[in-house]
C-alpha cells in the first residue's frame, strides 16, 4: 500500500509548514488517473497524524476527474480511463487534469 507513505509525506510536509501551530484542516487533490487510492489516504491519515500537529485536522479529499485536449480535432474531452480516445476518434491527446496529488490547502490555528 503506497497510500501510507504517501499520508507520511503529506504529515510530514503539512506538520513543517506548521512551524508548531495546530492544523485544522488539509485539502488534498488526488486525480482519479493518478492511481492513488482516496479510501486509502482516508484510512492511515489518522493514524499517521498520531502525535503531530495534524493529529486533529481534518482531511478533505477532492477527487480530480480526468480531461484531455485532442491534438487533431483540439477538443478538451472527460478520459474516464487511461485507454480513452477523443470524441473524434483519436487517441492523440494531451492530458490535462486526473493525474495530480497536491495538498491544496492548509487551514491553520493562529498564532498566539
Amino acid at each position: 500500500m503506497h497510500e501510507l507513505s504517501i499520508v507520511c509525506n503529506i504529515v510530514e510536509l503539512v506538520a513543517e509548514v506548521a512551524a508548531g501551530r495546530m492544523v485544522r484542516r488539509v485539502t488534498v487533490e488526488i486525480g482519479k488517473l493518478s492511481g492513488v487510492e482516496p479510501e486509502a489516504i482516508a484510512f492511515c491519515f489518522p493514524e499517521v497524524a498520531r502525535g503531530t500537529p495534524v493529529e486533529d485536522a481534518t482531511l478533505d479529499i477532492r477527487e480530480v476527474d480526468a480531461e484531455a485536449r485532442c491534438e487533431i480535432c483540439g477538443a478538451d474531452f472527460p478520459t474516464p480511463d487511461m485507454l480513452s480516445a477523443c470524441p473524434c476518434g483519436s487517441r492523440q491527446f494531451q492530458r490535462l487534469r486526473g493525474e495530480e496529488l497536491n495538498i491544496k490547502s492548509i487551514e491553520l490555528e493562529e498564532a498566539m
